[in-house]
């Protein structure tokens, strides 16, 4: 499958309200667990149709054509295996959930922003390990300052996460809507508490 297939199976919020499916990879974990892979219903049919995907759940409700009636899909399999990305992309998005979308200074989760630890001013670079999540008190108090100078201090030292590490990560940010038919593909590979 080719490299846009991997940011394709997020799609719009819009498009996801009614009947979304779950896309998991061939080894029947989703592709993403947040943003979680959904695909709107009517990308579901149209890859079961082209023998892409099997269906492992279904909805109630159908849809149908003059010659076809079949239930809508909630939870399908890609065929073919798509190879997870073991680079993580620095985005802002990726930023917020390596540092759990809680300011690195405060521990606060509003009005997020994100910050120089050595400003750019100072010859920072914009780099995960020298960019971290912050609030916009925090970020303007700091401002150009240095550590330092402007009496705060990291909650814990900006890196590169690990893609295993973000997968992980995400799983604690379950998604305002989940299916009931999505559960046990969500998490059958988590550690089970002794």
């Amino acid at each position: 499958m080719d490299g846009d297939f991997r940011q394709s199976f997020v799609h719009e919020p819009a498009a996801l309200k009614h009947f979304p499916a779950l896309v998991l990879n061939a080894d029947y974990r989703p592709l993403s667990y947040y943003p979680l892979s959904l695909w709107p219903w009517q990308e579901a049919v149209k890859a079961v149709w082209m023998d892409r995907v099997t269906i492992a759940a279904e909805y109630e409700q159908t849809v149908h054509s003059q010659k076809l009636e079949m239930r809508i899909p909630s939870v399908v399999v890609l065929k073919d295996f798509v190879k997870p990305r073991k680079r993580v992309a620095f985005t802002r998005f990726n930023l917020f959930l390596r540092d759990e979308f809680t300011c690195q200074y405060c521990g606060s989760r509003h009005d997020l922003t994100f910050d120089h630890v050595v400003p750019r001013a100072m010859g920072g670079v914009t780099s995960w390990e020298n960019v971290v999540a912050a609030c916009a008190p925090c970020n303007l108090r700091k401002g150009s300052k240095s550590l330092r100078a402007s009496g705060l201090r990291l909650a814990r030292p900006a890196r590169r996460p690990h893609a295993a590490e973000l997968i992980d990560k995400g799983r604690r940010f379950p998604p305002n809507h989940l299916h009931e038919s999505w559960a046990d593909y969500l998490y059958w590979d988590t550690e089970l508490e002794a």
